[in-house]
């Protein structure tokens, strides 16, 4: 499995031709040059360019300072479209739980912008996929140009 997680990193950096590319757990991240909002923001026009419905954006920063908590400038995207998750449902319909999908972004201590992603070999493990590898390339694939495109100056 650590395997598969070092190459689809390796993969990833070779997509994005951003900075570091960092993948553990099942989770896949890059840096960005541009603040959270703006990252999130981006994301959002490239998603609807290629026509993924958006389902929210929750800005937990915002939300922490409602209960008087505070939190360094974070957001989540959700996102998705069926022609693309529900393939995925039909190999393990489990994997619904995870879907749509997500991208977060968020700044460090040191003020660098992140954005991450669940990788979807992650998925193909979590949920026993077998036979879908096509579907979860496509997937993958997609992802990491999203996300080109987020962090792109």
């Amino acid at each position: 499995m650590k395997r598969i997680v070092a190459g689809t990193a390796v993969l990833f950096s070779m997509l994005l031709g951003a900075g570091p590319v960092v993948a553990q757990d099942g989770f896949t991240q890059v840096e960005s040059p541009h603040d959270v909002a703006t990252t999130i923001d981006k994301l959002t026009a490239v998603l609807e360019s290629k026509g993924m419905n958006i389902f929210g954006r929750v800005n937990h920063g915002a939300n922490a300072e409602k209960v008087g908590l505070s939190l360094r400038p974070t957001e989540l995207l959700i996102f998705g479209n069926p022609k693309i998750g529900t393939p995925l449902m039909i190999c393990a319909q489990s994997v619904a739980i995870d879907l749509p999908q997500k991208m977060l972004a968020w700044q460090d201590e040191a003020g660098q912008t992140h954005l991450g992603w669940n990788d979807p070999q992650h998925l193909k493990a979590r949920h026993a996929i077998e036979g879908c590898d096509e579907v979860l390339g496509k997937v993958s694939g997609a992802l990491a140009n999203f996300a080109k495109a987020a962090v792109s100056e």
